[in-house]
């Protein structure tokens, strides 16, 4: 008896099935199980501050006191390196500025008789800060996930461009003595140690950290002695 072609044809084609269903599935695939997670767990996933994956660095901005790009670098998790630089909140130092007038006044003009010179005004053109700061980390995740707390010491620059108007009478006492306004531009640049208390939060979907933090400067070169709070808050971008 002879078998046609198609009969030869259809049996080795169901011997051959099992093979061919079997090779179109990826190897990579074969015996994977997509894994299973919580809505929760799915909405907020912190992509960083891995333990085994650091150093890491950041970059953003801060508003406040100063208003500064700041850069941070992670060496690891307990320790870490920060640098500020912008331009700082000449409002908050208007009492300072003007109570250092009459300092001026002293080492640019020399008065005699009943000479005086009397404050109007003044404005800051120029008032830059760059600061930079060794940080000690702890984990706060017992507070909240993601939650870091830190303390740091550094150093601070500040270089400052002051202009004062003024008003010069020749004798007070005299209504016809010479009377004129003046202006006075004053450049300013210290530096002094800071210390520094913060809070860094970087539980996000993205890989973001935002801090918040208060820091203490004292001026050691033109004003020795002088102190004040500085501090704000900011938004770093970390790769």
């Amino acid at each position: 008896m002879r078998i046609s072609k198609l009969a030869v044809f259809s049996v080795i084609f169901i011997l051959m099935a099992p093979d061919l269903v079997a090779q179109t599935k990826s190897p990579v695939s074969t015996g994977y199980r997509v894994p299973k997670m919580t809505r929760n767990k799915a909405r907020v996933v912190c992509p960083i501050f891995h333990d085994s994956q650091y150093p890491y660095q950041g970059i953003g901005f801060k508003l406040g006191d100063p208003f500064a790009v700041t850069y941070k670098f992670y060496a690891n998790p307990k320790w870490a390196f920060a640098l500020d630089g912008g331009k700082a909140a000449s409002g908050l130092y208007n009492k300072y500025y003007r109570e250092i007038f009459p300092e001026y006044i002293d080492q640019n003009f020399s008065l005699v008789g009943d000479e005086t010179i009397d404050y109007l005004t003044h404005r800051a053109t120029q008032d830059w800060l760059l600061e930079a700061k060794f940080l000690r980390q702890w984990d706060a995740e017992a507070i909240s996930k993601g939650l870091q707390v830190y303390v740091g010491a550094g150093w601070q620059w500040r270089s400052t461009t002051l202009k004062y108007d003024y008003l010069y009478t020749q004798d007070p006492n005299n209504p016809f003595s010479e009377t004129r306004s003046g202006t006075l531009i004053e450049k300013r640049f210290t530096y002094g140690p800071v210390g520094v208390l913060g809070f860094e939060y970087s539980y996000f979907s993205i890989p973001a950290s935002a801090f918040i933090e208060i820091a203490w400067f004292t001026d050691v070169l033109v004003d020795p002695g002088y102190s004040r709070f500085q501090g704000g808050i900011g938004l770093r971008y970390v790769f």
